[in-house]
């Protein structure tokens, strides 16, 4: 049993995990919170993960007993295909959740000793990023190639965390141009690896994530792209619980899935520019040539820009246009810390809209696009209207929605395209002026 101080009213939600042939209980990243009265917890088999279960907090306490009956109603399938995959016998009867340790035929066991690169780029958020450092320092992937962006900094504690926590094991590089996307092709240009995974400062990656990457990537033979689970850390108040409704598209969803312009196509009429589709920027592996052949990250899109966001969707996209293969693998975790405040969120959501109406113009700009999108604009913004009934739902009864949050997205949607001439414009002037984009050298 974990048990939670109950001294304050409680209305969130305590997010864990489980492993089911482990003998621990439920873990989590953070704490257990007072005021949070339910668990959501990721239940795993072997480091598969096979869907989340919702379990009440009574009197503080999350009752093992009551997750394994809410595991064999719920999760009883998956768990059995895992387990005949392996050559072990099904679920049997009722009872405890004891499972037996993976075997040598487990689908989850990776072997390699191919290097893997990891970027993070951080700007100016040493206290965030202390916690993302320790959790790389625990992964077990033993060939690996760190490297931590320092974007534009103010100051040398970025600087000094990388070097206390990972001294000798992580690198430290600076990208004086800000931007999200220059520092990402700073990540581009310094790492090693066949295969790139970029995360952000704010996530805490699980022990296993590349051991789960790489399993992304043997998934096709034509996988040029990898995204991963992104859960949820923590929900505790409105501003958390608004940004985890909102995200659910790439929070939950616990089925390894292929993505191509071919067979693994989705019938969607937005298909491929669907926010959301493919996974989230806090986990994209990339390889690296293909990455390169594509020119890298849009130095006018991401967060440090006029237009906030976008980079991931844009790097998507032309990668499946390019006729690869993006391989959505949930073994390959990492937990996401929300934004906690009402102010941070009303600008995260701004954020949002901004960066999704730059994408969709950078590719109504393009000749070679522009119709094939056109013609999925009316979709997408009727399918528009329904973005707050959605995010009420999955809000439920216990919190309400900070207010100006979805009036800020729209008012980013609005922005965005005039944001990223004024971003493109900057980085023409930037050229002009002496200020090659990071990866001019590399790609000569």
């Amino acid at each position: 049993m974990t048990t939670a101080p109950t001294s304050a009213p409680v209305s969130g939600t305590w997010c864990c995990e489980y492993e089911l042939s482990d003998v621990a209980p439920p873990r989590s990243v953070v704490p257990v919170d007072p005021t949070q009265n339910s668990a959501r917890v990721l239940v795993r088999l072997h480091g598969e993960p096979l869907g989340y279960v919702v379990v009440d907090l009574v009197g503080g306490t999350l009752d093992v007993d009551q997750l394994a009956a809410a595991v064999r109603r719920e999760l009883r399938g998956p768990a059995a295909e895992h387990l005949v995959a392996e050559g072990l016998p099904p679920l049997v009867g009722s009872g405890d959740l004891a499972m037996p340790a993976a075997t040598s035929s487990c689908p989850s066991r990776v072997d390699g000793d191919e290097l893997v690169s990891v970027v993070v780029c951080t700007r100016d958020r040493s206290d965030i990023l202390r916690h993302c450092l320790e959790s790389l320092r625990e992964l077990t992937y033993p060939h690996l190639d760190v490297v931590v962006v320092d974007n534009a900094p103010t100051d040398d504690r970025t600087e000094r965390v990388v070097h206390e926590i990972g001294a000798g094991r992580f690198r430290h590089v600076v990208e004086p141009r800000p931007g999200l996307s220059c520092a990402r092709n700073r990540g581009l240009a310094e790492t090693r690896g066949r295969w790139i995974a970029f995360t952000d400062d704010d996530v805490t990656v699980d022990p296993h994530w590349i051991e789960g990457i790489l399993r992304g990537t043997r998934r096709h033979d034509d996988v040029g792209l990898v995204t991963g689970l992104v859960a949820t850390a923590s929900v505790t108040g409105a501003a958390e619980a608004y940004f985890d409704a909102r995200a659910a598209s790439w929070s939950v969803r616990t089925r390894p899935e292929l993505f191509d312009r071919g067979v693994h196509r989705r019938d969607d009429a937005l298909y491929p520019y669907a926010a959301g589709v493919f996974g989230a920027g806090a986990n994209l592996t990339v390889e690296r040539d293909l990455l390169l052949a594509l020119g890298g990250f849009d130095e006018a899109l991401g967060a440090g820009t006029p237009t906030r966001g976008g980079e991931d969707l844009d790097a998507f996209v032309r990668v499946v246009n390019a006729g690869r293969v993006i391989a959505y693998e949930p073994s390959a975790v990492v937990w996401h810390h929300h934004r906690a405040d009402a102010s941070a969120l009303r600008r995260q959501m701004y954020a949002y809209g901004t960066g999704m109406a730059a994408f969709v113009a950078k590719f109504l700009v393009d000749g070679t696009t522009r119709w094939d999108l056109l013609r999925r604009i009316p979709i997408g913004l009727w399918r528009m209207r329904r973005i707050g009934a959605t995010t009420r739902e999955g809000l439920g009864s216990a919190h309400t929605a900070p207010r100006g949050a979805l009036a800020l997205e729209f008012a980013g949607f609005v922005a965005g395209p005039w944001l990223y001439g004024r971003s493109r414009r900057g980085r023409r002037d930037a050229r002009r002026a002496g200020y090659p984009a990071v990866l001019s050298g590399v790609l000569r």
